[in-house]
């Protein structure tokens, strides 16, 4: 049995142990065991330890029957005394989201009933799931309250009560438990069965960001960040904020209000264009009353217009029209119709000839072909000339 020393001392950084055994596992690595250790495995939502063990690289911890096993990339020989340094960095921000998810979990458990089902300690963000619905408008205050228990740096309480004590405490839990308990409180905010690391004051924690609830299967999933996480969050956010608010000319605190101005004055230019290019389009419609067969080369037209194009005049010219806009290096945009017409056949020849994709209904199709101007004028003529 492994002497498990992040459990008596879950700062401790450095340790000298003796190796047990070591052997082969998947990807070239090798499973180290112990006499003691730092390293914590993978266990209660929290990763497994990194770090090295006389600087050969340790890339993950876990507990498999109840052997800690150390993963290296390189072996160890038994009875080799090593060094072992955990990667604090790495620890110490699963420790500050660990603690900070029990708060969470704590406060809403409190507030609505709902029970903590999973939680994730991802890379980017740490993820709760609860078995209720969650009210988004009230994410504020859980986020207020949770910085509240770091402000008022509570000292974490870890005991493991008999059974008798057990039978009187109200804890949370995930699921129905037996033997030896291990509880973590957060005085006045959670006390829950656990058996990960945590700080051992909740001001450690630093900071408490709550970025969303989502509706996750039948009850919620909140996105959080604590620590660092945070932090770094919390600046990358002031950072863009800080661009937006030097290209709108607007203060930092009113930048949303800016954006929803620009928002509404391009919503305005947008449905002038829109009647610009619906009286353009008409004009060109008329022009080419009774023209029979016409290919049409447009600059600049989105997907929506270059088949906005193609009905209006396939509406008048009495036969196809294809329309195209875009470039020959990045090739272009199509849309192919006739009025009451059929025009499957023209498109799947285009699109085999010119290297091109695209589809829709028999009387109007749209698509893109890779191909030069040249090349589709050339293509037309000789449906022309057939």
């Amino acid at each position: 049995m492994t002497e498990q020393l992040y459990e008596t001392n879950p700062y401790q950084k450095n340790f000298t142990a003796t190796v047990l055994s070591c052997k082969p596992c998947s990807g070239n690595h090798w499973n180290v065991v112990l006499d003691r250790t730092a390293f914590y495995p993978e266990g209660g939502g929290q990763p497994g330890d990194i770090g090295t063990l006389n600087d050969i690289t340790v890339t993950d911890t876990q507990i498999k029957n109840g052997i800690i096993l150390h993963t290296t990339t390189e072996p160890l020989d038994p009875g080799t005394q090593v060094t072992g340094c955990i990667d604090w960095d790495y620890r110490f921000d699963l420790m500050q989201n660990h603690s900070g998810e029990h708060i969470v979990s704590g406060i809403i458990h409190a507030d609505t009933q709902a029970n903590n089902v999973g939680f994730h300690m991802g890379k980017d963000v740490i993820t709760i799931d609860f078995d209720l619905p969650l009210s988004p408008e009230k994410l504020p205050e859980y986020e207020r309250l949770a910085n509240q228990a770091v402000w008022d740096n509570l000292a974490t309480e870890i005991t493991c009560p008999d059974a008798a004590t057990l039978q009187t405490l109200d804890y949370r839990s995930k699921k129905e438990l037996t033997g030896k308990v291990r509880i973590v409180t957060f005085p006045g905010y959670d006390t829950c069965a656990c058996c990960g690391l945590h700080v051992l004051h909740t001001g450690e924690i630093g900071l408490i960001q709550l970025l969303s609830i989502q509706k996750h299967k039948s009850g919620s999933r909140i996105e959080m960040l604590c620590g660092q996480r945070a932090w770094e969050y919390c600046h990358a956010v002031r950072t863009q904020n800080h661009a937006i608010s030097v290209a709108l000319s607007a203060k930092p605190l009113e930048t949303a209000a800016a954006v929803q101005r620009l928002k509404q004055e391009n919503n305005a230019l947008a449905a002038r264009i829109s009647a610009l290019e619906t009286a353009a389009f008409e004009k060109k419609a008329a022009e080419l009353q009774n023209a029979g067969n016409v290919v049409l080369f447009e600059e600049g037209l989105e997907p929506f217009s270059v088949r906005k194009l193609a009905v209006a005049v396939m509406e008048t010219c009495g036969g196809w029209c294809a329309v195209f806009s875009g470039s020959d290096e990045t090739g272009y945009k199509y849309a192919v119709g006739q009025l009451d017409g059929d025009t499957r056949n023209i498109v799947r020849a285009m699109n085999q000839a010119l290297h091109g994709r695209g589809g829709g209904k028999p009387f109007l199709a749209q698509g893109s072909v890779q191909a030069s101007r040249a090349e589709i004028e050339a293509f037309f003529a000789g449906l022309s000339d057939g």
